[in-house]
């Protein structure tokens, strides 16, 4: 299930503005590129920012996420006529033969259970063309990146029009293993009301991951620095074999 700040709908509604900065997507579009895809399937598409980036450019776009709240704010955005929304995840998807399947931000860690996340890479198989790609990131739990998940570090205030003031900060709740769960609390000024989302992410080793992605039939083709995190993300790079 999605987390409550991509499937309640006034949460989903103010995510773009309360996260404008995605110079992360940069390096994707750059991937997309460089392998020249004109056929992307966006896993875990949120409110539809990547998806809306690439249709933009004359690529043929599907773009799937759970979170029927966040699927309506990417519906209701100009030009979105021009992508295939899905409301769904990867493990039902109709069929498709794709030249590129991404994770982009933290959607390979919001799946966690193993179960979930093993059908999510053999639905993207699946969908891609043989010596099609998977490209997605996660970040190095080597780097403990909660450390630095406190109000201290992420407390601020947005205006956001028609709504007013909203105050942001996040919390980490605990840290168990490789499972990691944070709360982002959101208090309406206008209201004086807070609304509170809790998400737990999951952490895996660069072996692991390798591990998972040939259990899934994917070959591991690289695995990259993320421009916007250098030192603490892993950017994967996995092929459907030819054959």
């Amino acid at each position: 299930m999605a987390d409550e700040c991509f499937r309640h709908p006034r949460l989903a509604a103010l995510y773009d503005v309360l996260d404008p900065d995605r110079s992360d997507l940069t390096s994707y579009l750059g991937i997309a590129e460089e392998f020249g895809a004109r056929r992307v399937l966006d896993i875990g598409c949120g409110t539809g920012v990547f998806a809306l980036l690439l249709a933009d450019r004359g690529i043929e776009v599907v773009a799937a996420d759970p979170a029927r709240a966040s699927i309506d704010v990417a519906r209701a955005k100009p030009g979105s006529d021009r992508v295939r929304w899905i409301c769904g995840d990867a493990t039902a998807l109709p069929p498709l033969r794709v030249d590129l399947a991404t994770m982009t931000a933290n959607a390979a860690q919001e799946i966690g259970e193993p179960d979930a996340w093993r059908g999510t890479l053999r639905g993207a198989h699946g969908a891609l063309r043989p010596g099609g790609h998977l490209v997605f990131e996660t970040r190095d739990p080597s780097q403990r990146a909660w450390e630095s998940w406190n109000r201290e570090a992420s407390w601020g205030v947005t205006e956001v029009p028609g709504v007013g003031a909203v105050e942001s900060w996040v919390d980490l709740i605990e840290v168990d293993g490789p499972w990691v769960t944070f709360r982002w609390s959101y208090v309406f000024a206008a209201e004086g009301r807070t609304t509170t989302s809790e998400s737990t992410l999951r952490f895996r080793h660069r072996e692991e991951v390798e591990a998972d992605l040939a259990g899934a039939g994917f070959t591991v083709k690289d695995v990259r620095d993320a421009p916007d995190r250098p030192g603490r993300e892993f950017v994967v790079v996995a092929v459907r074999p030819d054959a």
